[in-house]
């Protein structure tokens, strides 16, 4: 089951974008910090075609050093 939400992946592009990092650039440090991600399934995830596991989330916010507000910034329940 795919569960989308387009602010999610918004969330996901911003906080890359601001990092000043490519999609695999971002896959090489969270690759180091235990993840098997790609960077073609992260693009997946950042376009909404992928879930996202929670280890992935986690390594995610260890590289970007944020709260995990800064994934679900404007999502509302229901969405």
């Amino acid at each position: 089951m795919l569960l989308r939400n387009p602010q999610f992946s918004d969330n996901l592009r911003m906080l890359r974008d601001k990092s000043g990092l490519t999609q695999g650039r971002l896959t090489a440090k969270m690759q180091v910090l235990g993840s098997s991600l790609s960077s073609s399934a992260y693009s997946k995830i950042e376009l909404g075609e992928r879930n996202i596991k929670i280890s992935d989330l986690v390594a995610l916010r260890r590289v970007y050093r944020v709260d995990y507000d800064e994934f679900f910034k404007d999502i509302e329940p229901g969405q």
